[in-house]
């Protein structure tokens, strides 16, 4: 009776560990890694535009199979990507596009983390968990939302370490969700206008999201997703 209630736990335990180094081996496989560069999104963008408008659905299937992948496996490139997304469908669909395929891959690293991985990947995090362990302790869906609206922390070490700290499944994915909406939106505007860019032989900016003009609005989102933090703080104070 045990046995097979036992098999089912390694199977569920080490699934998302399977994923992520058939992910790997896809990405590597495939060589996608030398296509996530403005050369090549320069050299083939008539290519690209000519296959998305004769062949839609495969296109945006292809396009968030390989963003996915990119950000399970956390290869650099996702910024590329997201431009990419806003080039080949529209602010509006590339931003839905890139903020699904965003919160799967990052889902699929934070259940990674938080069975089969846990512990390689505590030690890849180091002393910030540390640094993150008292904020997702107190609220960890608002804190979350902060930190991905917020980039403070590169993108993958936001993915692992709510999964090293036993973050509900459930509020992961919302504040992931939710909270990689703005900077997306950001990036894929950026890549809807990168055709006139790369016409003119120049580089779009990725600094864009740095800009105070961008920043500022980014951190007050950020911190209006710690007032419900703050105002528990403060409420426990003033009871004590």
């Amino acid at each position: 009776m045990n046995q097979p209630a036992s098999k089912k736990r390694y199977v569920v335990r080490f699934l998302p560990l399977i994923i992520l180094i058939l992910a790997l081996i896809l990405f590597f496989y495939f060589g996608l890694y030398e296509y996530l560069t403005f050369e090549v999104l320069e050299r083939y963008r008539n290519q690209l535009i000519s296959w998305t408008q004769q062949h839609y659905v495969l296109t945006v299937l292809s396009f968030m199979i390989i963003y996915i992948i990119a950000v399970a496996v956390s290869i650099p490139g996702a910024t590329i990507l997201t431009i990419t997304g806003g080039f080949l469908f529209g602010y509006i669909f590339g931003t839905i596009y890139v903020v699904i395929s965003a919160t799967i891959g990052a889902t699929i690293i934070f259940l990674a983390a938080r069975t089969a991985l846990g512990e390689i990947l505590a030690k890849k995090a180091g002393a910030t968990i540390k640094r993150l362990e008292q904020g997702f302790q107190k609220n960890a869906f608002n804190y979350l939302l902060f930190l991905r609206l917020v980039p403070l922390f590169p993108f993958w070490l936001v993915n692992i370490v709510p999964g090293l700290l036993n973050m509900r499944l459930s509020s992961y994915v919302a504040a992931t969700f939710i909270g990689i909406i703005p900077g997306s939106f950001v990036y894929v505007l950026l890549g809807n206008g990168v055709g006139a860019v790369l016409a003119a032989g120049k580089t779009p900016d990725l600094g864009i999201i740095l800009k105070p003009e961008i920043l500022a609005p980014l951190i007050g989102l950020g911190i209006l997703a710690l007032v419900p933090i703050i105002y528990k703080k403060y409420k426990s104070k003033t009871k004590n």
